[in-house]
């Protein structure tokens, strides 16, 4: 299926111009982007905080990967900037399910990450109503990590408790194994340091998509 696996750039940075230049790059050639917010509590680094983010582009649609242990302190700016998505994740210290019930009532798309050590029926409550599961293999707050693709078996396994959920995929994402992704059964792939760390990020994507969407031996 990997004609049908959207590749996605994320955008992780702590730096306002930065994350305007990788904006405005990423939106000529990429129809979805990742947002990553880290509260610098749930995560051991802090990007660019939600509330320095005037608005977000009109014409691409805005995912929010929010890694806060406590997404009641960013509720209201997420609200502001009406992503397309917004994930949250299962380990944070509040309940989820009152913060996709606002998510729905603004028309804006939830999603529930999962950690490496976090198994998929433990959060069966999040996963039976959210619209995205994130299933995280990387590094927490970095990117260029490498991806941990014993994280796969859990495609199966929310898929049989939600199968209709889209499910994408966070972590380690690069050309040597995006072809394996994307034939594992995943809609989308989120892809960071491949990308932002390219000499040109747009040859990059457009590379990744066409490795994507190759079949025979992996």
């Amino acid at each position: 299926m990997g004609e049908d696996v959207y590749i996605v750039p994320t955008i992780l940075t702590d730096n306002p111009q930065v994350f305007l230049t990788q904006l405005n790059a990423y939106q000529q050639f990429a129809k979805r982007i990742q947002v990553d917010l880290m509260d610098g509590t749930f995560t051991s680094t802090r990007s660019l905080p939600e509330s320095a983010i005037a608005q977000l582009p009109p014409k691409v649609a805005i995912d929010i990967h929010l890694m806060t242990a406590k997404p009641s302190d960013h509720l209201q700016q997420i609200l502001r900037l009406k992503p397309s998505l917004c994930i949250l994740h299962a380990e944070s210290n509040e309940n989820l399910l009152p913060f996709f019930a606002e998510f729905k009532k603004a028309g804006i798309k939830s999603g529930v990450a999962l950690l490496p050590g976090t198994y998929p029926e433990i959060v069966k409550p999040y996963l039976d109503v959210a619209d995205h599961a994130l299933i995280f293999a990387g590094s927490l707050g970095k990117q260029g990590g490498q991806a941990n693709l014993l994280q796969m078996e859990k495609i199966k396994l929310v898929r049989k408790l939600n199968p209709n959920i889209e499910i994408g995929w966070d972590g380690g994402a690069n050309l040597s194994n995006i072809r394996t992704l994307a034939h594992s059964g995943l809609n989308l792939i989120n892809v960071g340091s491949a990308i932002t760390n390219a000499q040109n990020p747009a040859d990059a994507y457009q590379q990744l998509i066409e490795e994507s969407k190759k079949r025979g031996v992996l």
